[in-house]
């Protein structure tokens, strides 16, 4: 999506413009998400097209929440400070809780077998979710107002780059809460170290 804003905004005009345009305006509307992430250890080709593969290979829907434990958090490595597209993010070094309303998208096929900011490598059919600054890795629930549909998910990515935008999922997490379509609005909630301990996370 990015990508394609970049080209209206170096658009000059005239005809010459016109196939740049139109090249902006399909990649527009093939972006189901954002291509933009922190720096991974692997490139991925900026001009491939995200999405779903054409075949799934099992009921995603049947897929289980990931398994809340508890991990260290690390105040360097994926949680230190960043920029992506002139912008600063700080994440947050504390096991501390956060709650959030706002839009999710998802990746898959384009960024499927790359690392993540946490260095994991990114499985699209793994119940797992990227957030700009929540500490790597967490648990999260996420709820689709919509539907009532609730998944959890480990975060160990960065994005989305969006405004607008708070998690970026899975394939999978996106096709349970039924947001595989596109953009849809979610509620986040971390999990903390205490609930994950104690057993009060779950619902």
């Amino acid at each position: 999506m990015m990508l394609a804003l970049s080209f209206l905004r170096s658009w000059g005009g005239g005809r010459r413009g016109l196939p740049v345009l139109l090249a902006a305006v399909l990649l527009t509307a093939g972006c189901s998400t954002t291509p933009e992430r922190a720096p991974r250890g692997k490139r991925v080709d900026p001009a491939a097209r995200d999405g779903a593969p054409a075949r799934w290979p099992f009921d995603l829907n049947q897929v289980p929440d990931a398994q809340p434990r508890v991990e260290p958090l690390r105040r360097g490595g994926p949680n230190k400070p960043y920029q992506v597209l002139g912008r600063s993010y700080v994440p947050m070094t504390a096991d501390e809780p956060l709650r959030e309303s706002g839009l999710a998208s998802w990746y898959g096929t384009k960024f499927h077998g790359a690392p993540t900011a946490s260095g994991e490598i990114y499985d699209m059919y793994a119940m797992t979710a990227a957030h700009p600054t929540m500490p790597l890795p967490s648990y999260a629930r996420v709820r689709n107002p919509l539907n009532g549909r609730e998944v959890i998910v480990r975060v160990n990515d960065r994005g989305p780059f969006h405004p607008g935008r708070i998690i970026d999922l899975s394939l999978s997490a996106a096709v349970r809460l039924g947001v595989a379509g596109g953009v849809s609005p979610v509620e986040v909630e971390r999990l903390t170290h205490e609930e994950i301990r104690n057993g009060s996370w779950q619902r």
